[in-house]
């Protein structure tokens, strides 16, 4: 089912999917509807980790474990699975 819907746009982001849809032969409307299922699929992914997360794996380093340089993929696993389960 296709629901109607107003969108605003500025003029040159109108000409510009205009362009485009020409290029591909199709209507402005269609080219909408791929651009927002291509949207919202990519979105539909793994969650984003907040960017806090990585600051915090620097902490690693002063975790008192004499075997980083060997074990340093373990502990990173380790220490993203519990950002994860929080």
């Amino acid at each position: 089912m296709t629901s109607r819907t107003m969108i605003y746009l500025e003029g040159e982001q109108l000409e510009a999917l205009k362009q485009r849809a020409r290029a591909e032969r199709i209507s402005v409307a269609e080219l909408v509807r791929r651009l927002v299922r291509q949207y919202l699929a990519a979105s539909a992914g793994a969650p984003r980790t907040p960017p806090d997360v990585f600051a915090r794996i620097v902490d690693l380093g002063a975790s008192g474990h004499a075997d980083v340089a060997d074990r340093h993929d373990r502990y990173l696993a380790d220490a993203l699975h519990r950002e994860h389960l929080r």
